[in-house]
């Protein structure tokens, strides 16, 4: 019991969280912020900036200003561009700031592969879905992607903090879609 609540629940939680990031790049990290700093989240000693007041303020900012780019139609399919590396960023850092007990060398590799790359898949599918969007619609119904986007951020952001094996199942549910909707994509293109 004790390895799950020193291993695997606090990989479940960064891995949650980095899969929020291939959603929304600051809003998991302003989540982990708020929990490191209200909560009873241990984060690594390296990480433990997150929970000051000038981070929670700047992930807060960033957060809510991400939020509204997206709603501007022809600034969304821009943003894709910086937030697909950013998200990968973000993920890996995710992961690596919630694993307190792996050893360093462990908890970077699993960052980079596992959180990195969790976000990147993520955020390249949500991107293909907004292109596919402002192609059908002219970018009309992108707003709805954005929507889902945030909420879904949002959602697994809490989830991965309060619930880790149910964000885990998650994940996988989201990751398999994700692989789905690229190697589609790689077909018929």
């Amino acid at each position: 019991m004790l390895l799950i609540q020193e291993y695997v629940i606090p990989v479940l939680l960064g891995v949650g969280l980095s899969a929020a990031c291939g959603l929304r790049v600051f809003l998991p990290l302003f989540v982990l912020s708020l929990f490191s700093r209200f909560g009873d989240l241990p984060i690594t000693t390296h990480f433990e900036w997150l929970s000051s007041w000038p981070a929670i303020i700047a992930l807060g900012s960033a957060s809510i200003i991400e939020i509204i780019a997206y709603y501007i139609p022809w600034l969304d399919n821009l943003l894709d561009g910086i937030t697909i590396p950013s998200s990968v960023i973000a993920g890996t850092l995710v992961l690596a700031s919630t694993n307190p007990e792996l050893e360093t060398v462990v908890r970077w590799t699993i960052a980079i592969i596992a959180g990195g790359g969790t976000a990147g898949l993520i955020s390249t599918s949500t991107a293909l879905l907004r292109a596919k969007s402002t192609m059908v619609s002219g970018g009309a119904t992108n707003f709805l992607v954005a929507s889902a986007e945030t909420m879904g951020a949002a959602l697994l952001s809490l989830l991965a903090t309060l619930i880790p094996i149910i964000a885990g199942i998650l994940v996988l549910w989201l990751l398999y879609l994700a692989w789905k909707q690229i190697s589609h994509r790689k077909k018929t293109a």
